[in-house]
């Protein structure tokens, strides 16, 4: 920041403590090596970092893939809010396809190099689509609270079908 805008060393520090904020850090962080952060942390850093080049779009390579859910859904809260209270864009590359529908206005899906389908979020996941598309949105495993009681009800129907068994073992 001091190279690209002129900043004094104090300058800088204001900037800084700025930008964590911003990312929701708390200031202690500030003189912490990158092994002392946690994986959200770091990903804020980075975030931060970015804001530092007061960007008017943002590329996101990945950026919860390596996260637990609950970390990821903060970080996703905290791009939401910046993209309101900055004007932000962002570019996602992911193959999380319930980040991109959380976030994204615009999908393009990629195979092989190549773009098959484009548009707005919900028309892109939406009958018909790209064999592709449906292949991935039918990959991602579907969290279901209800799951045991499909289980159960299936063993309870299936044991009183059948008949008693005899025989010798």
């Amino acid at each position: 920041m001091a190279f690209y805008f002129g900043l004094s060393k104090r300058e800088v520090r204001a900037k800084v403590e700025e930008l964590l904020t911003l990312t929701e850090l708390p200031l202690k962080l500030i003189d912490r090596y990158p092994g002392a952060l946690s994986g959200g942390q770091k990903q804020r850093v980075c975030i931060a970092r970015a804001l530092a080049a007061q960007p008017e779009l943002i590329i996101c390579d990945e950026a919860t893939s390596a996260l637990d859910p609950l970390v990821a859904e903060e970080v996703l809260n905290l791009l939401r809010r910046l993209q309101e209270q900055l004007g932000l864009s962002y570019l996602f590359i992911t193959h999380d396809l319930g980040t991109v529908k959380r976030i994204a206005h615009q999908v393009a899906v990629m195979y092989q190099g190549n773009i098959v389908a484009s548009g707005d979020t919900r028309v892109v996941f939406s009958p018909p689509m790209h064999p592709y598309t449906e292949k991935l949105l039918t990959s991602v495993p579907e969290m279901r609270t209800d799951w045991l009681d499909d289980v159960l009800a299936l063993r309870s129907s299936s044991s009183s079908d059948k008949t008693s068994l005899t025989g010798a073992l």
